[in-house]
């Protein structure tokens, strides 16, 4: 259904206005205060990303939660790959994506033919023999093994010295369990995270196509080896789901397991990083987390609306006129829904710039919503819960090691997240 109109409100036709150049530096930095400014024009604004193309900006929350689940908004990129030509707002950089889109055409497209990519029902078959591996069982089931590396690694970080937190535990314990659900050999995970920081880097074209190259060899051959010999890990289970004869072909588990590769790793990443951040920033909050660890999970959802590690919903293109309170997305629009705007609606969040762990927190969106909701939230969840609570309490005078304002964000469409995070563990450790 489209998003309700009040009776004030009148629907928008006609051409769209001229896209606004959103997605600079500055705005990575600090995007809450443009978006903040955005949500308070129009319910849908036009924008242009730094490749140039157009896209309508959503950032209202009950109009997110409603486009998200809208079967109007199409993901199948097999057919969205045919709109984004006509979608450039600047001729130079539509001949520019044109010719490299040329280059990356020799690419092997398996990486994907994933569900993320795709409508029902296509969707609905890939996203029922995923989940029948992807259970809450198997998730739960890692937590003592996530909290014993997570231990490991927090014991090699110094007591009283200064390091990178993303590099040092962020993002080691979520690769890691990602090698864990798809059986991914001790010896291997460094060509396997070399392979994939290529993939989603934005490097050179013969890197990108190398990388790709290896990846999928690599899976295929361990795909085969599942088969052959199941083990006790996801992608082992993936390779023997089945549903009245249905499995995912070769293809698709090539697909699906670079899938959880990059979005179970780098979210996960992000929200260790952004989480760890509000903490250090927020003294009140940090009190009452020290007095009551029970407020842990809380704290965590309180995080992935304040600064979640996904800002953008993946790409989304309507498939006839989509009404967003007094705004008409025409036919053929891509359409980018803002989660980390949806989270600082404050007609959603009362005083939604301020950390609150008190917050409650019904139908969330910052894992998404609808059949498209991230099939690893749990996950995620549980490795943010871990992570930050031992790492505060193994360094409880952990404190930034820099000035917040010099902090580097990544410049990303999708992700919101830190490229160091710069520590001093402190004198008072347990």
């Amino acid at each position: 259904m489209p998003a309700a109109q009040s009776p004030a409100q009148s629907s928008v036709q006609g051409p769209p206005p001229p896209p606004a150049e959103l997605f600079t530096p500055a705005f990575h930095q600090d995007p809450h205060r443009a978006l903040a400014e955005l949500r308070q024009t129009a319910p849908a604004v036009p924008v242009v990303t730094p490749n140039g193309l157009r896209t309508w900006l959503v950032t209202g929350y009950e109009h997110a939660r409603e486009l998200l689940a809208d079967p109007r908004l199409s993901k199948d990129m097999r057919v969205g790959r045919d709109l984004i030509p006509r979608n450039f707002a600047d001729p130079e950089k539509q001949r520019a994506f044109l010719a490299e889109a040329g280059d990356h055409a020799q690419f092997p497209q398996v990486l994907s033919v994933h569900m993320l990519d795709s409508d029902p029902p296509d969707h609905t078959r890939l996203r029922r023999l995923v989940g029948r591996a992807f259970t809450a069982r198997r998730v739960e089931a890692l937590r003592p093994r996530i909290t014993g590396l997570t231990d490991e690694l927090l014991e090699n970080i110094a007591a009283d010295g200064t390091v990178d937190l993303m590099e040092a535990l962020a993002f080691p314990v979520p690769f890691t369990v990602i090698c864990w659900l798809l059986g991914v050999p001790p010896d291997d995970r460094a060509s396997f995270r070399r392979w994939s920081n290529l993939l989603v880097s934005g490097a050179g074209t013969e890197e990108v196509r190398d990388a790709s190259v290896s990846m999928i060899a690599y899976l295929r051959a361990l795909i085969d080896g599942k088969r052959a010999e199941p083990a006790d890990d996801m992608l082992s289970d993936l390779v023997q789901a089945g549903d009245e004869g249905d499995q995912l072909s070769d293809d698709e588990l090539i697909s699906m397991a670079f899938l959880l590769l990059v979005a179970g790793h780098e979210t996960t990443v992000n929200l260790i990083g952004n989480g760890t951040l509000a903490v250090l920033g927020h003294p009140r909050v940090r009190e009452q987390l020290a007095a009551d660890p029970s407020l842990w999970p809380a704290a965590v959802e309180e995080f992935l609306r304040y600064d979640g590690p996904v800002t953008n919903a993946t790409w989304r293109f309507t498939t006839e006129p989509v009404e967003v309170g007094s705004v008409v997305i025409p036919e053929g629009e891509f359409v980018t829904i803002s989660l980390g705007a949806a989270g600082r609606d404050p007609a959603r969040y009362p005083d939604p710039d301020r950390l609150d762990i008190g917050r409650p927190h019904s139908a969330s969106v910052a894992f998404g919503h609808g059949i498209h909701h991230c099939l690893g939230a749990p996950l995620a969840r549980l490795e943010g819960q871990i992570v930050i609570s031992r790492l505060f309490a193994r360094f409880p005078g952990l404190r930034l090691a820099t000035d917040a304002s010099r902090l580097c964000w990544r410049s990303s469409l999708m992700m919101r997240g830190l490229e160091e995070l710069p520590v001093f563990t402190g004198e008072d450790t347990v």
